[in-house]
């Protein structure tokens, strides 16, 4: 998928479809990463360690701040997310700062059951706002397998994607 300033979702393929849901299906203002982690219950679900997912998003989101401090949309996504969500707003109040560059993230994906993919964040030079990240498994691993069954079925049946799984 590529992220865009503020976490939002600008450009997905049905890889980032099927694990993470279809943001087509969400209204443009939606497709925000931060907004989906906080605001919508089944992330809490879908991320086997939502606390470390979400602080990150908090983090990220402060990074984006000290970068654009006078972006009134900025603004207007942290005000809603502390009127929205407690643990946003306890987390705000830490002042943690950190980019999101690579790492591993554990999934209890719907379909396909526990997930370990390593992400890579790519950023253009001329263009640091927007960001490629890429998620894989680590060949011959249970969630490999798990990730090309989750895959084939997506592309064989995505009408029959659950409507809950939202996008992250």
């Amino acid at each position: 998928m590529v992220m865009g300033r503020r976490m939002d979702v600008l450009a997905w393929n049905a890889a980032a479809v099927a694990l993470f849901g279809d943001y087509a299906a969400l209204d443009r203002a939606e497709r925000n990463i931060a907004r989906i982690t906080f605001l919508d219950e089944t992330s809490r679900e879908l991320y086997a360690d939502w606390p470390s997912c979400a602080r990150g998003n908090v983090a990220y989101l402060h990074m984006d701040a000290g970068r654009h401090p006078d972006d009134p949309e900025l603004a207007s996504l942290i005000g809603e997310l502390s009127m929205k969500s407690a643990d946003f707003r306890r987390w705000w109040a830490e002042h943690p700062v950190q980019d999101k560059t690579s790492g591993t993230k554990c999934f209890h994906h719907p379909v396909v059951g526990d997930l370990e993919l390593a992400y890579e964040t790519l950023r253009a030079m001329d263009d640091p706002d927007q960001a490629l990240i890429t998620y894989a498994a680590e060949p011959g691993s249970p969630s490999h397998d798990a990730l090309r069954m989750l895959l084939a079925w997506a592309t064989e049946a995505p009408s029959t994607m659950p409507t809950d799984h939202r996008a992250r």
